[in-house]
């Protein structure tokens, strides 16, 4: 964990989820990421959609998948990064600048994900912990982030 700035710590309730963050692919979604973890956005956010072998979403204050920051929506920084195992990305609807606050982190390999949606990080450490989250669209009991902190801060 060299860089603290760029590494985001998620403690979730199945224990903690090191992400390396990537201005380098898209610093205006990791300036979001690192704001919104600063004000306390994504403490208590559940992830409200889970699907085996492919990935987990969250970021949704209000748990539906409907819902985000009070902030701007975001333009597109869309890159050649491969949606593999352990990449977090920014979820969006279909219009390509829509994305706020919701995201998810890739299961297995979902490349037919690439170049469509912006990578802005990836796991490093506690992967296993993401593996753990409740499965469901939306899990009966789902799992969430407890805290959101970049790791200067912490």
């Amino acid at each position: 964990m060299s860089d603290l700035e760029n590494t985001l710590i998620l403690t979730l309730d199945t224990g903690a989820v090191t992400i390396r963050l990537r201005p380098d692919l898209a610093p205006g979604h990791v300036g979001r990421i690192k704001e919104l973890a600063r004000e306390g956005f994504y403490d208590g956010v559940v992830f409200h959609r889970v699907i085996a072998g492919f990935m987990a979403q969250g970021g949704d204050p209000t748990g539906t998948g409907m819902g985000g920051s009070d902030k701007p929506n975001l333009p597109a920084e869309f890159s050649r990064e491969p949606h593999v195992r352990g990449v977090c990305s920014m979820a969006r609807s279909s219009s390509p600048n829509s994305a706020n606050s919701q995201f998810f982190i890739c299961f297995e390999n979902a490349n037919f994900l690439d170049g469509q949606y912006t990578v802005w990080g990836e796991v490093t450490e506690g992967m296993e912990n993401v593996d753990a989250l409740p499965k469901g669209e939306p899990p009966r009991q789902p799992g969430k982030i407890v805290t959101a902190k970049v790791a200067a801060d912490a």
